[in-house]
């Protein structure tokens, strides 16, 4: 049994990730705003294998309670910083709570979270940031995202820079810039816009490579897309 974190899991990824880390047996710890998308996910545990929180990432002071949720364990395998905000608004019109919530939640909840919970955390374990692949230098750019994809691409050199600062005493730190996917955040902030990819299928990837890609990589970037560049 794994011991898993996942943020933003009330749908999309996260919920599916929750749902396939459960199936393997994992224990998991899901935190969203919407408890009661949480509570479904209880039908998929088995007793003692699942738990939730209803906080919001944007507060810090409600970030803390998740160190005491997690009391009991002995370590964190895997940690997903899955939780997003994606803002499909003119540069003209975007406002400072737009910028605020976006960074809040896209940069420093992650920063928050690691840094919380590195008592935690051991050699083997592994956090997973979930990013964008407009996040990534060289990649399509969108007009409308100025405020996710930048904020993302903060959460990806953060990446970098802790995988070193960190690498003698703690967890492994990779990104993975993922494309276009059928969430309902896609459809929110693109509507009528057909992904290529399922939430279940690239839940399927992270969950592989939240277990094993911290063997392989550390202050890595990895572009989980079909587009081209």
């Amino acid at each position: 049994m794994k011991n898993i974190i996942i943020t933003g899991a009330s749908r999309g990824i996260g919920y599916e990730l929750a749902k396939q880390h459960l199936a393997l047996g994992n224990r998991v710890l899901t935190i969203s705003r919407n408890v009661e998308k949480l509570k479904e996910l209880a039908a998929f545990a088995k007793e003692g294998q699942y738990d939730f929180l209803g906080i919001d990432l944007t507060d810090f002071n409600q970030i803390d309670a998740v160190l005491k949720a997690i009391d009991s364990w002995d370590q964190i395998d895997v940690l997903y910083n899955n939780a997003g905000l994606c803002i499909n608004k003119s540069f003209e019109d975007i406002t400072e709570e737009d910028l605020l919530r976006s960074w809040k939640i896209n940069f420093m909840a992650p920063y928050r979270l690691i840094q919380l919970l590195m008592p935690k955390f051991k050699s083997c374990s592994h956090v997973v940031n979930v990013s964008t692949m407009g996040a990534v230098q060289g990649s399509v750019k969108f007009p409308g995202l100025s405020v996710y994809s930048s904020s993302k691409s903060a959460t990806v050199n953060l990446t970098e820079l802790l995988a070193e600062e960190l690498k003698d005493h703690g967890p492994r730190i990779n990104a993975v810039a993922l494309g276009a996917v059928q969430t309902e955040m896609l459809d929110e902030a693109f509507p009528g816009y057909i992904a290529p990819t399922q939430p279940d299928e690239m839940a399927e990837y992270l969950v592989d490579f939240g277990l094993n890609g911290w063997k392989y990589f550390n202050g890595k970037i990895q572009q989980a897309s079909i587009s081209t560049p």
